[in-house]
């Protein structure tokens, strides 16, 4: 018997309705996911779509997908055409694909399988849950919901067939499995985090589409373009970074989320306009998580406009610095590709709690050194390092090495390994509990804590050279409740002043251990639970003078998060 193919392939809306090559045409693309027997809805062992209409009490009829004789479900919307938009079974195709495909990547690039943030296996996806300009993730449900809407023309607008709002709303949930921690209230930055991953997952899972980078470059306002005999070129003066964002801006700005702009401003276009500068962070106009989200949103695409441009420098021209545009459209779908499967590894090399960007920017350094080590040809690294340093965003001083990468462990010959079975560490929180607990002294953790291991993940990563890097990941939370009074006995530091001695707070401690193949340790990312200097700055956001902290660890409050996002009117006139 022939080895079969471990993926099956399924017809989408490459962005959204909008988005057309003509008047009619929508841009459909083919999309590979996982193998696997679909029973209707479609439901895999990963995805249950169910398609019931709460507001209309009505539940639509799933489609019943026949197996090709490879065991490969057969796309029933192949080939596509614009009749697909009104069809209810298409709109359950949309979401199954998107979040198999984003699944998919997140599992690729971290080497292993990665669960939902709830108890169970399937996460439900409701792709007309309700009428309202809304979709969101829900703990409390397991669940993605999306909303359905009338638009100025009145015309009916489906949130579940924007492949950025599917990708988006499932990076949430996919989030939450990884970091549960970031649910929780600390810091401006955490607080947006959540936000501007997501929106960065599903920029550049959109932009990996090979059809989209096309149709940016090629529609009728994208790039001009010459012809010798059957090769399109584009000239070299228009793969700059500022001339590839406005075409990305005028090529498919104007239509990415035009349909959607009721439930929230367009994500591109507020990543593209919002140039880089070291002002944004002490900005009061992004303190709030959703517009502080756009910082780093912003960021991230540049990083994708540079590592593109690098890619095009090392191709070869025609004539007068005339490029051939099908290299320069698989360029920009693998930097995008690329950036996205580091994006996604960085979350490894992050701490559990209490994250800010520049800990996130340490991450994104070390884990593409650690599968990477030659980084001479495009030199991503210090791509994405000035980048983030032109928004403001530097790595944290005193816990990383001049490359910003986090510091290597240096106390090993402090720790106590003879007490502790490597092997059982792999897969056992206990053994790894007790491990912390034999080391207490050296990893800082605070006996007067409450500590508990969230976390034990081997990973198996794969190197652009073949290199394959096989390490275990583990994290570790502490917590101690307080009352204000107590503050100056603990932190041996004055009580700040808004912080009464009756007012009762939660402290909170955490580190990643990165340990390699033989059960070392290679790197304690850890923000310790006595850190007077963060606790107090953590605090003062908290509950200090005009604090507004939310936790979104809510179906209301990432509800919540989304309105404040559709009430934004983007700024023509940023720098």
């Amino acid at each position: 018997m022939a080895v079969k193919a471990n993926t099956q392939t399924f017809t989408i809306l490459a962005q959204d309705p909008a988005v057309q090559r003509a008047p009619g045409q929508p841009l459909f693309a083919r999309v590979s996911v996982p193998l696997e027997r679909l029973a209707d809805g479609p439901t895999g062992y990963r995805v249950k779509v169910v398609d019931f209409d709460a507001d209309a009490n009505r539940l639509y009829l799933p489609h019943h997908y026949q197996q090709a004789p490879d065991d490969k479900a057969i796309d029933p919307f192949d080939p596509p055409d614009a009749s697909l938009l009104g069809r209810p079974d298409f709109h359950c195709q949309q979401v199954y694909a998107v979040i198999m495909r984003t699944l998919a990547r997140f599992e690729l690039a971290l080497g292993r399988r990665v669960a939902w943030g709830f108890d169970g296996h399937q996460l439900h996806v409701v792709p007309h849950a309700f009428v309202e300009a809304n979709a969101f993730y829900s703990r409390e449900d397991r669940a993605l919901l999306f909303g359905y809407f009338q638009d100025d023309q009145q015309d009916w607008v489906f949130t579940c067939l924007s492949h950025d709002i599917v990708a988006h709303e499932t990076t949430h949930a996919i989030l939450d499995g990884l970091r549960a921690g970031f649910m929780r209230a600390s810091g401006p930055d955490q607080a947006a985090f959540h936000e501007g991953f997501a929106d960065v997952i599903a920029l550049l899972s959109v932009f990996s589409l090979r059809e989209v980078v096309e149709f940016a470059l090629t529609c009728h306002r994208g790039l001009p373009i010459q012809r010798q005999g059957s090769v399109r070129l584009v000239d070299g003066a228009s793969l700059q970074i500022d001339a590839l964002a406005d075409t990305l801006l005028f090529g498919l700005g104007e239509q990415f989320g035009q349909a959607i702009s009721g439930l929230r401003a367009n994500p591109l276009r507020r990543s593209v306009q919002l140039r880089p500068s070291t002002a944004w962070l002490e900005s009061a106009e992004y303190e709030e998580p959703h517009a502080r989200g756009e910082i780093f949103s912003a960021a991230m695409l540049r990083c994708m406009l540079e590592l593109w441009v690098a890619r095009c420098q090392d191709l070869g021209t025609f004539g007068d610095n005339l490029y051939n545009l099908d290299a320069v459209i698989d360029e920009g779908a693998k930097a995008a590709d690329q950036l996205l499967t580091i994006a996604i590894r960085a979350l490894d090399y992050s701490p559990p709690l209490d994250l800010e960007f520049g800990d996130y920017l340490a991450a994104l350094l070390t884990v593409d050194t650690q599968v990477a080590p030659d980084d001479s040809r495009f030199s991503y690294r210090q791509i994405i390092r000035d980048t983030f340093a032109a928004y403001g965003i530097q790595p944290p001083a005193g816990r990383t090495d001049p490359d910003g990468c986090w510091l290597t462990f240096a106390d090993n010959d402090k720790v106590r390994y003879q007490n502790s079975h490597f092997d059982s560490m792999l897969r056992d929180s206990e053994e790894v509990f007790r491990f912390l607990w034999e080391n207490r002294e050296v990893l800082q953790i605070d006996e007067r804590a409450y500590t508990e291991v969230v976390s034990v993940r081997p990973s198996l990563r794969f190197g652009p050279d073949g290199f394959i890097l096989r390490e275990t990941v583990c994290e570790f939370t502490s917590r101690v409740n307080l009352f204000g009074a107590e503050f100056t006995s603990v932190f041996k530091e004055p009580r700040p002043e808004w912080l009464k001695s009756t007012t009762p707070f939660t402290v909170y401690g955490a580190g990643t251990l990165i340990f390699d193949q033989y059960g070392r340790i290679k790197y304690c990312i850890q923000r310790p639970l006595t850190d007077a200097r963060w606790q107090v700055r953590r605090l003062e956001w908290l509950y200090g003078p005009g604090s507004d902290a939310v936790e979104p660890g809510s179906a209301a409050d990432l509800t919540r998060i989304h309105r404040a996002r559709a009430m934004q009117v983007p700024s023509e006139t940023r720098p």
